[in-house]
């Protein structure tokens, strides 16, 4: 049966020693030559969708060394097979083993290793029914952690906000 196993937490390095070093393995892996960004023959990428709701499904042979990007959102996850060490700031170092599922809470960045053949499946929702792949990623991706901090700011104000006028209708209705 799959789930989740901790393999070593080094609670020295902290989230912003994991962060810096998820950062500078994706700059080595940039470096390399052969590498790839996104859909590959290698790590073959399938796109489905339905209502607003995005999913991707990518395969990975055992092996790989892959840096994903930073998601905005908070989105489930099922490894539906396959073994991989996967390091995430919030998690620390994990082996994970198919089937599994998970929920990557928002500003998760992974890095991982594929012991075995993976399939992996991530949900993203889709509120404006797009099948434009550029246009999912600027609603569901963040090219750097600044423009998620940036992006986690305006979110935040406009929650605020739209608290602030709910609690004013209600102030009003109770006269």
């Amino acid at each position: 049966m799959g789930g989740i196993e901790k393999i070593k937490k080094n609670t020295s390095v902290g989230k912003a020693g994991i962060r810096e070093g998820i950062m500078s393995l994706e700059e080595d892996i940039r470096k390399q030559e052969g590498a790839f960004i996104g859909d590959s023959d290698i790590c073959p990428l399938k796109h489905s969708f339905t209502d607003g709701i995005y999913v991707r499904e990518i395969f990975v042979p055992a092996g790989m060394v892959l840096v994903g990007k930073i998601h905005k959102h908070e989105h489930p996850n099922f490894l539906l097979s396959g073994e991989a060490d996967m390091v995430t700031e919030d998690g620390g170092r994990v082996r994970v083993k198919g089937p599994c599922a998970m929920i990557s809470p928002s500003g998760t960045k992974r890095a991982l290793v594929s012991v075995t053949d993976l399939v992996w499946i991530t949900v993203h929702h889709n509120p404006t029914n797009t099948q434009d792949l550029k246009e999912l990623e600027e609603i569901i991706i963040a090219d750097s952690y600044a423009k998620y901090d940036k992006y986690k700011k305006v979110s935040e104000r406009k929650i605020v906000t739209l608290w602030n006028k709910i609690i004013k209708k209600l102030t009003i209705c109770r006269g």
